[in-house]
């Protein structure tokens, strides 16, 4: 077992991230040493290392006040090897190649005792409160949070964790209706592609695909979506609507603004929109589109263990197809944040120590 690791941390908001040297920690308890073999760039990140969320009219929501702490190392999408294991850690098996689920709760309130830690007001998630993957090694609170991967690739899988869990988790909100009904997807990017996965895996109908940048239609186009909206035309609602005749499932992958207002302007009756996005901004809504139309505007955050479980499950059965990761070496961890934070990523970037 290595005596020191490197990690790359955010010691300074809106900084460039700093390279750490320190002694790798000894597990303890139900503790699990993961030695990283693949860490994705989220754009949850981005935010992060910004220091905030957008809330429109000039307010933002401070991480700092959430609790949120420098130095941090960033990094929730998580895959690698178990190496050492606390005394308690039950299940832990050594050269087991896992993901590592990132969503901690307490682990004690009645949210957490039904399954839920990813919605505990008291997280501790990995790389958000504590430190996570942009390292060589990484401290795993729990072995019950660790996947086994079986002999899936490791930079592959650890989008998952993430950008798999909460498009999995975020479709599963539409229930059945997904079978019947296309959903419209606003955004073409890394969750995008993740979420056209996904529906396939589920038995969905199809996906019709918004976005403003013509290279990410072309690549929804080209993985199989119904059709592509170029979500900046002055027009996008009515193509929208052409298309489906009303669209019934919509899912926000951006969550601006803009784009929220594109998916009510393309609503019919009975029409059902998931937020993901952490964009930002605000919008203004009718009370009477409600119960008139009727209306259903919901967030989704993430996932849960039992539904990072069932996602890797699918894929080990061959059942959902991994999506292609762009590999990059942990060193390029700072040019490969503002390589997406620039918008010049195409899918997801996996660090690779």
């Amino acid at each position: 077992m290595a005596d020191t690791h490197r990690c790359y941390c955010v010691t300074k908001h809106n900084a460039p991230l700093e390279l750490a040297t320190r002694e790798v920690a000894t597990p303890k308890g139900r503790e699990v040493l993961v030695k990283v073999t693949g860490a994705g760039v989220c754009h949850s990140d981005i935010h992060l290392w910004e220091g905030h969320y957008d809330l429109g009219g000039g307010k933002k929501l401070s991480l700092k006040d959430r609790g949120i702490k420098l130095p941090l190392t960033m990094g929730h999408e998580i895959a690698g090897e178990i190496i050492a294991a606390g005394p308690d850690a039950k299940g832990a098996k050594i050269g087991a190649k896992v993901v590592v689920y990132p969503w901690l709760g307490c682990g004690e309130c009645p949210t957490c005792n039904r399954g839920d830690e990813n919605l505990c007001l008291k997280g501790r998630s990995l790389g958000v409160f504590i430190d996570g993957g942009y390292s060589t090694h990484v401290i795993v609170p729990d072995a019950k949070y660790c996947i086994d991967l079986g002999k899936l690739d490791a930079a592959e899988a650890a989008p998952l964790a993430c950008s798999g869990v909460t498009t999995f988790s975020a479709l599963k909100k539409f229930g059945a209706k997904i079978k019947d009904e296309p959903v419209v997807i606003i955004g073409a990017g890394g969750l995008g592609r993740m979420a056209m996965t996904m529906l396939k895996a589920m038995g969905g109908k199809g996906a019709i695909v918004v976005d403003i940048d013509p290279v990410k239609r072309d690549g929804a186009k080209a993985a199989g979506a119904l059709s592509v909206i170029d979500g900046g035309a002055a027009d996008a609602a009515q193509q929208i609507l052409t298309t489906t005749g009303g669209a019934l499932l919509i899912l926000d992958l951006v969550g601006a603004a803009s784009t929220l207002n594109l998916a009510i302007a393309s609503a019919t009756r009975g029409t059902e929109i998931v937020v993901v996005g952490l964009f930002g901004g605000e919008v203004t809504i009718p009370v009477p589109f409600f119960p008139l139309r009727p209306l259903a505007i919901r967030g989704s955050y993430v996932g849960n263990l039992a539904e990072l479980t069932e996602l890797v499950d699918l894929a080990k059965a061959g059942k959902l197809e991994l999506i292609p990761v762009n590999r990059r070496p942990l060193d390029e961890a700072n040019a490969a944040l503002m390589s997406l934070r620039d918008g010049k990523v195409n899918g997801r970037v996996v660090l690779v120590p």
